[in-house]
């Protein structure tokens, strides 16, 4: 890795010259602790950074990385902080560069059904906007009330709907974007097709900060969905409940929007840190299982298949949440799993594999014998619809900490190596960030590593933007 320099106070100087003293924070540990790591329990992956700029447009934004450039200072591009990969945190400490002042909607386009936005936005904040014209953005991620727009972007987010409408790369047509060396480049726009020259804008899309700075986003809406009914249904076992997936899909002919997985104990987890209760009737998993169309007949006999198609498979019960109440009930104890883990215990790794859909059943049998194998709990939960699973290894009760960090690396590496045996990768939708970037090797060959490092040394000659994440340059 180059050596960098340490911000200094004549640096600081010149960086209020850009973005005005009020958007510079230096010296004070208490303001800087915050940017110092995303939302990974564990502090051993936090670094401090030197200082904090929020830029405010464009232009501040190239003038901060072409001063970067110019004095050796890495810079880390951040949105809110929720990810889960350690790719915001300032591994080599310089600036962080805070994209959160920057959180218009520019432009709202009806007729091109097409929203653009800056990278600041609270996800959340675009379908209540986009509502009434009788349209939606498909492409969000779980934590959409929190995250910003730009990291989704960053890390390719998914969430509960991929199942049937993709992940937020294909909803991205158009960005602007500020290089690792400063110029302002334009990609895409609002044009459904593009094979003009390489496709630089999904190079963008999941590059987790590495190889430009998004300042502008274009993103297509689609028809919002007039009914939609949740189905929760309980099996005796998790295996039991993974078999039934492929099914839906393969033999019943639905494509169901989501498909959320819960084994007993993410659901006890859960409902414990909501204070809620769910009659499991003894059940060892859940599926949460959504159904949407453009009228409630169609959607009814859809949701009667999948209903079947559970049946077939042994479900035990099966629940219809066909209103708002009931559905963001079941909802609210899926989107809390994480958060409950956390309260349970910090030591823990939420992981985030994902594998062929029809090998889930063996993966998640896979885990429990790792589990077995090291005397520790690894609950499973996530977007079983898309193969996408949060199994989380959490530390035994009578492990020290030197325990734990000692074997947390050997036991990722057996639940690597059984996803990679599958057919799987190590992120579906979290990213690599400085996480994971040790695993890499495992699904990577040398050649594709190779590949990658020339893209960013290309598009980054200096390496200053993000570094230390996804592989060492």
């Amino acid at each position: 890795m180059n050596q960098y320099q340490s911000v200094t106070p004549s640096m600081i100087e010149e960086l209020k010259t850009i973005v005005g003293a009020a958007n510079v924070v230096f010296g004070d540990i208490e303001k800087l602790e915050p940017l110092s790591h995303d939302e990974i329990a564990e502090r051993s992956y936090a670094h401090m950074p030197e200082c904090v700029v929020r830029a405010g447009t464009a232009a501040e934004i190239a003038a901060i990385l072409k001063f970067a450039n110019r004095e050796r200072v890495p810079v880390t591009p951040r949105g809110a902080g929720s990810g889960l990969s350690g790719g915001a945190v300032p591994l080599y400490g310089g600036i962080v560069l805070l994209c959160d002042r920057m959180n218009r909607v520019i432009e709202f386009d009806r007729d091109n059904m097409t929203i653009t936005v800056e990278p600041g936005l609270v996800t959340n904040e675009i379908n209540p906007i986009v509502r009434e014209a009788g349209l939606f953005f498909a492409g969000y991620p779980m934590s959409l009330e929190t995250c910003f727009v730009g990291g989704n972007v960053a890390e390719n987010a998914g969430g509960g709907k991929a199942v049937k409408y993709g992940v937020t790369g294909r909803y991205v047509i158009g960005l602007e974007v500020v290089t690792p060396t400063g110029e302002i480049v334009r990609l895409g726009g609002k044009l459904m097709k593009d094979v003009t020259g390489y496709n630089l804008l999904q190079l963008m899309v999941g590059s987790e900060g590495t190889l430009g700075i998004f300042t502008e986003i274009t993103l297509k809406l689609m028809p919002l969905p007039r009914a939609s009914v949740d189905l929760l249904v309980l099996f005796e076992t998790a295996e039991a409940a993974i078999a039934v997936v492929p099914r839906i899909m393969t033999l019943g002919g639905i494509i169901p929007t989501a498909i959320e997985f819960m084994d007993k104990t993410s659901i006890d987890a859960s409902c414990q840190y909501l204070n809620e209760t769910i009659n499991s009737r003894g059940a060892g998993a859940m599926l949460l299982i959504t159904v949407d169309g453009q009228d409630a007949a169609q959607v009814e006999r859809e949701y009667d298949v999948v209903g079947e198609s559970c049946f077939a498979c042994g479900a035990l019960e099966v629940f219809v949440a066909d209103n708002h109440t009931t559905s963001e009930r079941v909802w609210k104890v899926r989107r809390n799993i994480a958060e409950a883990f956390k309260v349970q215990s910090p030591h823990q790794s939420l992981e985030d594999i994902v594998v062929p859909i029809a090998a889930i059943p063996k993966m998640v049998s896979g885990a429990a014998e790792i589990a077995k194998k090291w005397d520790i709990a690894i609950p499973c939960y996530g977007h079983a619809g898309d193969g996408n699973l949060h199994a989380t290894p959490v530390m035994n009760p009578a492990w020290t900490d030197d325990e734990w960090h000692g074997k947390l690396p050997l036991i990722l590496t057996d639940l690597y190596r059984l996803t990679v045996s599958l057919g799987g990768t190590l992120s579906g939708e979290h990213g690599i960030g400085h996480k994971r970037k040790e695993y890499m090797p495992m699904v990577c060959s040398p050649a594709h590593m190779e590949m990658m490092r020339a893209i960013k040394r290309a598009l980054d000659p200096g390496l200053i933007l993000n570094p230390g994440k996804i592989f060492d340059s």
